[in-house]
């Protein structure tokens, strides 16, 4: 399958950044669901009401920048309408096993033989990616409306697909940067190394290419010092 690559925001002028923050989950029942939720763990931030006909309820899963927002009035889509939308996870068997310790339903693990498909059961194949390669073991749960939830096990992360913390990631990154780094050092004047990687680092978990990146982090050094 061919790779379409986008030309990501970076740390660049005139780019906006635009994050992906909530979800919206159509439930039919506001309290089972916020039991539902709560029960596997997801961090309850906001349930206002206008005691009417109108009612929103924020969760947000463990470790999650993005979070789901259900209720009553909130949208016309119908209760269970929402499928296969992901959670990522380092260790898929083991976070299946907690989520079916807290009463969650959830599917066994399976891997697929060929594209991606949320929905149904065609292409799937019982048991973990063989090589347990990342980005291809998975699981499947669903909440009490039929909102589906996908378990994706991600345990090193592709250049420029989100933010990592695994160790084996970071350290590659962390290598890279200081590699680069002594490149720009190099020729440049006196400055702290913090900023130079952050500047590097924050462009290249945003999709931009080494080089780009480097001169991304150029870029920002110059408007440190103007």
């Amino acid at each position: 399958m061919s790779e379409t690559r986008n030309e990501p925001a970076g740390p660049v002028p005139g780019h906006v950044e635009t994050k992906l923050e909530v979800v919206i989950i159509p439930v039919a029942d506001v309290d089972r669901a916020m039991g539902f939720y709560g029960s596997l763990g997801w961090r309850l931030d906001a349930n206002f009401s206008n005691n009417d006909d109108w009612r929103g309820v924020q969760m947000t899963p463990p470790g999650s920048p993005c979070s789901i927002i259900f209720g009553q009035g909130l949208t016309t889509a119908s209760p269970g309408s929402v499928q296969g939308t992901f959670l990522i996870v380092d260790d898929v068997v083991k976070a299946r096993a907690e989520l079916i310790a807290r009463g969650a339903d959830v599917g066994e693990v399976f891997h697929f033989e060929g594209p991606l498909r949320v929905s149904g059961t065609k292409g799937r194949l019982p048991g973990p990616h063989p090589e347990r390669r990342s980005y291809g073991s998975w699981a499947q749960f669903s909440d009490p409306d039929g909102n589906t939830w996908l378990l994706q096990e991600i345990t090193t992360r592709l250049p420029g697909r989100g933010f990592s913390t695994d160790v084996a990631t970071l350290t590659e990154l962390l290598r890279e940067t200081e590699t680069h780094h002594g490149a720009y050092e190099s020729t440049a004047p006196k400055h702290h190394w913090s900023a130079w990687y952050a500047a590097y680092m924050v462009a290249r978990e945003r999709g931009r290419t080494a080089e780009e990146a480097a001169a991304d982090a150029a870029a920002h050094m110059e408007r440190e010092r103007a």
